[in-house]
C-alpha cells in the first residue's frame, strides 16, 4: 500500500478475523505470508503488528513458537447460566480451574437463570474474565417459576420473584387458575421467549397472598425446588422401621451403655446425631465420638434411601427445617435422646497429650446418653458463671473440664500444622409467632461449640485416614488449593500493608494463610484481609479421590458425623459397616466404585442448593427487619467494593449497598486492584474493611435489596 492509500486498520482487522482466520481461508501463516495475503507493505508493518498484538490480547488469534499466526479455534463449554437483572449473565463451569464466563446481553440467546447451556468463548483477554456467547440451551432448568401475578381484563402477567429472571411471563386468558393480582403463584412455562417476545405460561399453584404468613419463605422453597412433604410411602416406611431398640438389634454389638456420655447441641435441636464420651488413662485421652447408626433403619435402595439421595441434606431455613429423613427417624429412633437405648457407630480414639491419635477403633455399638446438654450450659460450666448449673451436673463437670483440655490440645495441633480458621459470625434471626423478624444478631461460636467441632474434626480425619489406607471405595470431603492467580493477587495486595505470603512455585501452604490471619488480628485491616483471603479459596466438595483438604491442612478427611442430615455420611457408614462385618468383597467394592461418583456430584450440588436457600431466607428476613428502620443510622464495615457501589455490613450481620450514584460529594473512581473508590477532587477513599457510618434509606423486600447512604 502506498502512503496515499494508507492502511485501513478496521478493514485489515476485519479481514484477519473473518476472512483469513475464518472459515474461508483458514491456514496458519508466518508474518511475511500474512503481509502478502493482506496486501500490507513494509512501511505498514508496525500497524499490522499492533493489530496482531491487540487480537492476541483479546484471545481472537494466537501465534505458535514457529511464528505462525492462526485464529483461536472456538471450543464449546457446558455450564450453568446465571442471570442478572440487567440482562447479561455468567456461565459457571463445574471445573474449578475455569473461571465464570461473562455473557453480554446480546449473546444470551434466550437462556435464563440456572439453564444448562453450551457456550463459546469469543474473547479471552489476558488477566481478565473470558467473554462468551450462548450457542444453545442444553437443558432448561426453570419449567416452574415462582411469581407475583398481575391481573388484566383479557390476560395476565407473572413477575418472577428471582431478580435473575428479568422478563415477565405472559399468562393467556383461562390459564391463571383464578389467581388475583398480588397472589404468589407457581407458573409453568409452556413456551420460552424468542427475540423480543415474552415467555408464555400457565399458573399451576397459588401459594397465597403476597402478605400471607409464611408465603415469603414458601416462595423461596418453590423457587429452589426444595422438597417439602415426604411421599406417603416414605413416611409409612419410616414409621415401620422406627421401632424401639430390641435385644435382637443389640446382638453382636459393643455395649457401651455403662460409659458416661453426653450430647451437646443447640437448645432447640431435635435431631441429636452425635454423643461424646471421655476418660483419661495415664497421659492418654480415650475420646469416644458416637454417631447414630442411621443405616440400620435406611436400607440401600429402599424408598427411604431413594428419597434421602434426592434431598442430599437437611435444609435449615430461618423458620423451619426441611429434613433429609422423616421426623419419625431424625427426631425419633435415630436421635440420641437422653436415657434411651440407641444403636451407634462409634469412633473410639486414644490421643496423647500432643494431640496425636496413637490408636483407634471403629465399632458398631449400643449406647445410652446420660445427659442432653446445650452449648450454653457447657459454656457456663466451663467458665464457672452459673454455680447452680455446676452443682446440678457435678457428676459430669470433671469430664467436661477434661474435654475442654483435649479440645484445646487438638485445636492447637490443628493450628500448628496450618489449618485455616475463618471466624466470621453467622446470622441468627429471631422471629415472632407470625414469622416477622423481631431481632437479628450474630451467632458467635463459643468454647462449647468449638469443643464439639474439634471432636468431630478429629473423628472425621481418623475415619478418612483408615479407609484411605484400606484402599476401599469411599467418599471424601476435599478442598483444593486456591488458584495461583488469586493467591498472587492476594499476596500483592497484603504487601501494601506490610504483610507477606510466601509462595513456592506459585503455590501456597495453608499455614501461610493462617499466619497471615494471626498477624492481622485486632488490626484495622483485619476485616478487609480476612474477606479477601476467604474469597481466594475454592469451595469444598465431595469426591471419590482423596486429594486433601487445603483449609484443614490435612490429606485425609471425610464427613462421618452427621448421617441424619447429610447423605455422604450415611453412605460411608454403609461401607464401614460392610467392612466391619467382613462383607466388603470385590463385588461390593465394584458396586460402590460405580455409584459413588454420581453420589459425590449430586451431594455437592444439593449442598450448594441448600446453602443458597438458607442465605436467601436470611437475606429476606434481614431486609424485612430493616424495613422498620428506615432513616436509622448505624456504624458498619465496608464488606464489598464493586463498580456500581459499596457494600456495608452492620454489627448485626445485615449487609446493604451504597450506590455509587448516591456518593454526591465528589466524582469517585473505582480502583479494582485496590478494592476501593477514591474521590477525584477530595482524594477521599472508601475501601474494603473500612469503618463507616450509614443511614438506611430503602428496603425493597420484593427485589431483596437494601440501600444505605454514607453519612459523615
Amino acid at each position: 500500500m502506498s502512503k496515499k492509500n494508507k492502511i485501513d486498520l478496521y478493514e485489515i482487522r476485519k479481514k484477519i478475523v473473518y476472512d483469513f482466520m475464518g472459515e474461508k481461508i483458514y491456514v496458519p501463516m508466518k508474518i511475511k505470508e500474512l503481509m502478502v495475503v493482506l496486501g500490507v507493505t513494509k512501511e505498514d508493518r508496525p500497524q499490522l503488528d499492533k493489530i496482531l498484538e491487540e487480537l492476541i490480547a483479546e484471545g481472537k488469534i494466537e501465534v505458535s513458537k514457529r511464528g505462525k499466526y492462526s485464529k483461536v479455534q472456538e471450543s464449546s463449554i457446558i455450564g450453568t447460566f446465571v442471570g442478572n437483572p440487567r440482562g447479561f449473565g455468567f456461565v459457571e463451569v463445574d471445573d474449578d480451574s475455569i473461571e465464570d464466563i461473562f455473557i453480554p446481553s446480546n449473546s444470551v440467546n434466550g437462556a435464563i437463570n440456572k439453564d444448562k447451556v453450551e457456550v463459546i468463548i469469543v474473547k479471552a483477554p489476558k488477566g481478565k474474565r473470558k467473554e462468551g456467547k450462548v450457542k444453545k440451551i442444553v437443558e432448561r432448568a426453570n419449567s416452574n417459576i415462582v411469581c407475583t401475578y398481575e391481573e388484566s381484563p383479557n390476560f395476565g402477567f407473572a413477575v418472577p420473584d428471582s431478580v435473575k429472571l428479568n422478563s415477565d411471563i405472559f399468562i393467556p386468558k383461562g390459564k391463571s387458575k383464578n389467581a388475583k393480582s398480588g397472589d404468589k403463584v407457581v407458573v409453568q412455562i409452556t413456551k420460552y421467549s424468542q427475540g423480543n417476545k415474552h415467555s408464555e405460561g400457565k399458573v399451576v399453584e397459588i401459594l397465597g397472598g403476597i402478605d400471607d404468613v409464611g408465603v415469603d419463605i414458601l416462595s423461596i422453597i418453590r423457587t429452589n425446588d426444595l422438597p417439602e412433604e415426604f411421599p406417603v410411602r416414605v413416611e409409612n416406611q419410616a414409621e415401620r422401621v422406627g421401632k424401639e431398640v430390641s435385644e435382637a438389634d443389640m446382638a453382636g454389638r459393643m455395649d457401651l451403655r455403662q460409659w458416661r456420655m453426653i450430647t451437646i447441641d443447640g437448645e432447640d435441636a431435635k435431631d441429636l446425631d452425635d454423643a461424646v464420651s471421655l476418660t483419661k488413662e495415664g497421659n492418654i485421652f480415650k475420646l469416644g465420638v458416637h454417631i447414630a447408626d442411621v443405616t440400620n433403619y435406611v436400607q440401600e435402595g429402599s424408598a427411604l434411601d431413594r428419597e434421602a439421595i434426592k434431598r442430599g441434606t437437611s435444609v435449615y431455613l430461618v423458620d423451619r427445617v426441611i429434613p433429609m429423613l422423616p421426623r419419625a427417624l431424625s427426631n425419633g429412633i435415630c436421635s440420641l435422646n437422653q436415657g434411651e437405648n440407641r444403636l451407634a457407630l462409634s469412633c473410639i480414639m486414644y490421643i496423647d497429650e500432643t494431640g496425636r491419635v496413637v490408636d483407634h477403633k471403629i465399632a458398631e455399638t449400643v449406647i445410652k446418653v446420660d445427659r442432653r446438654m446445650s452449648y450454653t450450659q457447657v459454656k457456663k460450666i466451663l467458665e464457672r458463671t452459673d454455680q447452680e448449673l455446676v452443682e446440678e451436673y457435678s457428676d459430669f463437670v470433671p469430664m467436661i473440664d477434661e474435654m475442654a483440655k483435649l479440645a484445646e490440645i487438638l485445636r492447637g495441633k490443628r493450628m500448628k500444622r496450618g489449618a485455616i480458621d475463618f471466624d466470621f459470625p453467622e446470622t441468627k434471626v429471631i422471629l415472632d409467632e407470625k414469622g416477622k423478624p423481631i431481632d437479628i444478631k450474630p451467632y458467635e461460636r463459643n468454647i462449647a461449640t468449638k469443643l464439639i467441632e474439634d471432636f468431630m474434626l478429629v473423628a472425621n480425619e481418623t475415619v478418612a485416614t483408615e479407609y484411605f489406607w484400606r484402599e476401599a471405595p469411599f467418599l471424601y470431603r476435599t478442598h483444593e488449593a486456591p488458584d495461583p492467580e488469586k493467591i498472587e493477587k492476594l499476596s500483592t495486595f497484603v504487601n501494601n500493608f506490610g504483610y507477606m505470603i510466601h509462595l513456592k512455585k506459585d503455590e501456597v501452604h495453608p499455614k501461610e494463610i493462617q499466619k497471615l490471619l494471626d498477624s492481622i488480628k485486632g488490626k484495622d485491616e483485619e476485616a478487609l484481609i480476612c474477606r479477601l483471603a476467604l474469597r481466594s479459596m475454592k469451595q469444598a466438595r465431595y469426591t471419590t479421590e482423596c486429594t486433601g483438604h487445603f483449609g484443614l491442612a490435612i490429606m485425609n478427611y471425610c464427613h462421618f458425623t452427621s448421617p441424619i442430615r447429610r447423605y455422604p455420611d450415611l453412605q460411608i457408614h454403609r461401607i464401614i459397616k460392610e467392612n466391619l462385618r467382613g462383607r466388603l468383597n470385590s463385588k461390593r467394592k465394584k458396586h460402590y466404585t460405580e455409584i459413588l461418583p454420581k453420589i459425590a456430584k449430586s451431594s455437592s450440588d444439593l449442598e450448594r442448593r441448600a446453602a443458597e436457600s438458607e442465605r436467601e431466607t436470611v437475606k429476606l428476613k434481614q431486609i424485612e427487619f430493616m424495613s422498620d428502620n428506615i432513616g436509622q443510622e448505624y456504624e458498619g464495615v465496608i464488606s464489598g467494593v464493586t463498580q456500581w457501589g459499596i457494600f456495608v455490613e452492620l454489627a448485626n450481620t445485615v449487609e446493604g449497598l451504597v450506590r455509587i450514584a448516591d456518593l454526591v460529594d465528589d466524582f469517585y473512581i473505582y480502583d479494582e486492584e485496590k478494592y476501593e473508590f477514591y474521590g477525584e477532587k477530595t482524594g477521599k477513599t472508601y475501601k474494603l474493611g473500612q469503618k463507616v457510618k450509614i443511614k438506611v434509606i430503602k428496603a425493597d423486600i420484593k427485589k431483596r435489596t437494601l440501600d444505605f447512604r454514607m453519612i459523615e
